[in-house]
Order: structure tokens, then C-alpha cells, then sequence
């Protein structure tokens, strides 16, 4: 007997004429805004703290917030402020609801309001109002498009249709891939006798561990690097050049968490010879967190320290 051979149809192979599946394209993420293209190296680096701060929070129910603060400064007046926040039902986001009102006014007078509201999926819109001593002295408008990968944002400041002055800022954003951003700035302000305009250019490269970004511009460079070494320890690094002064700044920061005992230590160093540090403690089960801060500036032979509660 002879070997027989079957030959058996190619099913994976379309028929001749029909049309080839598509590939499904991934879709990229969205950029944020622009002002956050150097949050994640800011928030390494300690904020600067002096005198004796009491900060007590109240949640009044899932809608509203109270904050008191008391603040006793060495260099300045010793201030009180009161704050109280509202939140809606549409959350977009853990850190994104709306519409939000907060309003924050101290034992002078002065009010800083700002509310929030998504007018669609895509449309978020602000407007921020700020007084001193009874007086207006900045309101601002903005207006934010966010699509699937691009952010188009437009602020209005101090509009005055009399004198015919304003302050127009212009940001868009858009994700070149799933790790570069680029987008730019514009900046437009005019006044009686003057006017002008600044453009920026912005990019973003972010890794699995590391994120670096890039603002270049007439007015100078903005240039910032973070790294997460390990769960613990995370570092970032700071350039400014701005050409208008002539000064250039380098600053170094890093963040160390210890997570078994509920501390987090934050110190920067920079060129103009400033080094600080500030160490918070959660007191658990108690709702108190204690910070203390450092800071000497060897240069101009200055040191303030700083000390705060926060309740709640």
C-alpha cells in the first residue's frame, strides 16, 4: 500500500478579495495639565515652614468641609484663617470632584475663593477670585478641554474692559505616545502702553521609575528630573534659568518614607547655599500629625524654624 497525503485548507488564511482585520490601535493617555508637569518632582521637595502652626479640620458632613488655622510667625503678623469647602456628587477621580467651592478668608479681611464645575465630560471650568482689605485684587477665569489625549486649556486674568488690560495664558498639551508629551504656552498681556507676548515650549518623558521635563522659552528654561530609587527613597533634581534676571538656580530634594513608623522626611539643598528639611509623624490611631521644619540659608546667615499640629 502507497502513503496517501491529504492536503488540509489554510484556515487562518482570508480568502482572496476579502478584507484584511484591522489592528486596533492603542489609545494613549491623557496629559493632565500643564501646571502639573512638574508636580511629581515638586511634591519631593519640603515647603518651607516658620513659627508655631495649629491646624484643625472638620468634616461637617460628605459635602462639607471647616478648616481653622493659627498661625504664630517670628518674622511677620500672626494670622488666623478660616477655610470651608464644598464638594458635589460627580467624581471623576479620588482627587477629582464636582463641583467643588472653596473659600478661604483670614482675620484681615482678605477672601480667596475658587469654584470648580465640569460643564461636560471634557469641560472643566474655574474661576478664582482673591480680595485684600475689601478690595479686588486678582479674579481669574479658566477653561479647560480635555480630550482623549490632548489638553487644550485658556485663562482669562484680571480682565478690564475699560482700561483695556488683560493677562490671556494659552496651554496645550498633547501625548506623542504612551511615555512623551509636548505641548507649549503662550502668554499675552496688554496694558495701557503696553503689550507683549511669551511662548514656551514644554515636554515630558516619563518611565516606569523616572519622569523628566522640559520648559524652554524666551523668558528662560525650567528643566526638573525625578527618580524612585525604592519604595522609600525618592530623589529630584531642579534647574531654573531665567533670562530676564540674569540667575540661574540649581536645587537637589529627596523624599524617605518609613512606613512602620509613620514618618516621612523631606530635605532639598540648593546653589544658592539654602538647605532645609522637614520631618511629619502620624500619630495613629489619633488623627494628629506633627511636622517640624528646618531651614538655614548660609549665604545670607539666616536660619527659621517651623512647628505644626494638624487635627483631623
Amino acid at each position: 500500500m502507497g502513503n496517501v497525503m491529504a492536503l488540509a485548507p489554510v484556515r487562518d488564511a482570508p480568502p482572496p478579495g476579502a478584507p484584511r482585520p484591522v489592528k486596533r490601535e492603542v489609545s494613549l493617555p491623557n496629559p493632565g495639565s500643564f501646571d502639573e508637569l512638574h508636580k511629581k518632582c515638586k511634591e519631593v521637595f519640603p515647603q518651607q515652614m516658620e513659627g508655631v502652626k495649629l491646624i484643625v479640620n472638620k468634616t461637617l458632613s460628605s459635602h462639607f468641609q471647616v478648616s481653622h488655622t493659627i498661625h504664630m510667625s517670628t518674622l511677620g503678623l500672626s494670622s488666623y484663617h478660616f477655610n470651608a469647602s464644598y464638594v458635589g456628587t460627580n467624581q471623576l477621580s479620588p482627587i477629582e470632584v464636582f463641583p467643588t467651592v472653596t473659600g478661604n478668608m483670614d482675620n484681615a479681611g482678605s477672601l480667596n475663593a475658587q469654584v470648580m464645575h465640569l460643564l461636560a465630560d471634557c469641560i472643566r471650568t474655574k474661576a478664582v477670585f482673591q480680595t485684600q482689605h475689601s478690595k479686588f485684587l486678582t479674579w481669574q477665569f479658566d477653561g479647560e478641554y480635555r480630550g482623549n489625549d490632548s489638553t487644550a486649556t485658556l485663562t482669562l486674568g484680571n480682565p478690564d474692559l475699560i482700561n483695556e488690560s488683560v493677562i490671556v495664558v494659552a496651554h496645550f498639551l498633547q501625548s506623542i505616545t504612551g511615555n512623551l508629551v509636548l505641548g507649549g504656552e503662550m502668554v499675552y498681556h496688554r496694558r495701557p502702553g503696553e503689550e507683549g507676548a511669551i511662548v514656551t515650549l514644554a515636554g515630558k518623558y516619563s518611565a516606569m521609575d523616572w519622569v523628566a521635563t522640559l520648559n524652554i522659552g524666551y523668558g528662560g528654561a525650567h528643566a526638573s528630573y525625578y527618580h524612585k530609587a525604592s519604595e522609600q527613597i525618592q530623589v529630584g533634581v531642579e534647574f531654573e534659568a531665567n533670562t530676564r534676571l540674569q540667575d540661574t538656580s540649581f536645587a537637589f530634594g529627596y523624599q524617605l518614607n518609613v512606613p512602620k513608623a509613620n514618618m516621612v522626611f523631606r530635605g532639598s539643598v540648593d546653589s544658592n547655599w539654602c538647605i532645609g528639611g522637614v520631618l511629619e509623624k502620624k500619630l495613629p490611631p489619633l488623627p494628629v500629625t506633627l511636622a517640624l521644619g528646618a531651614f538655614m540659608n548660609h549665604w545670607k546667615n539666616k536660619f527659621h524654624c517651623g512647628f505644626s499640629v494638624l487635627i483631623g
